[in-house]
């Protein structure tokens, strides 16, 4: 789930594989592509979109990617999948087949000077709460 930078938008993923933009507060979904291409996000966290096209593989099942995050600079984007790798593209990664030299979650700190991965989400809140970043 991301918000946009000015907090007027809400992104998720759904358990469909669907990218769904809703306004905040009112809760109607987005439909019109023009307006959400237009939309600066705050965060993201998705691996769906025309942005994240990159992370898929040529032989990937929908379910092979597990989490996305990039970097608060914006301009990486680290993945985690279902055979352990954990991989760092640029950001946005528009193109198809990116090739790149079972994570669930993955995050950067909070000056892009770590990337953190872990295989759940409660044990990677544990970690971030002990590492004060």
């Amino acid at each position: 789930m991301d918000f946009s930078a000015d907090s007027s938008y809400l992104q998720v993923s759904t358990g469909s594989y669907k990218r769904q933009v809703y306004e905040v507060p009112s809760g109607k979904q987005l439909v019109d592509q023009a307006v959400i291409d237009r939309i600066t996000w705050a965060t993201w966290t998705s691996v769906l979109g025309d942005e994240v096209i990159g992370i898929w593989s040529r032989h990937a099942e929908k379910a092979d990617v597990n989490c996305a995050c990039v970097s608060h600079s914006g301009i990486n984007l680290v993945t985690g999948d279902d055979f352990g790798m954990v991989k760092l593209f640029d950001f946005p990664c528009p193109e198809k087949f990116v090739r790149t030299s079972f994570c669930m979650v993955t995050t950067t700190s909070t000056f892009d000077m770590r990337i953190l991965s872990c295989f759940s989400r409660r044990r990677m809140m544990e970690i971030l709460s002990s590492l004060n970043l």
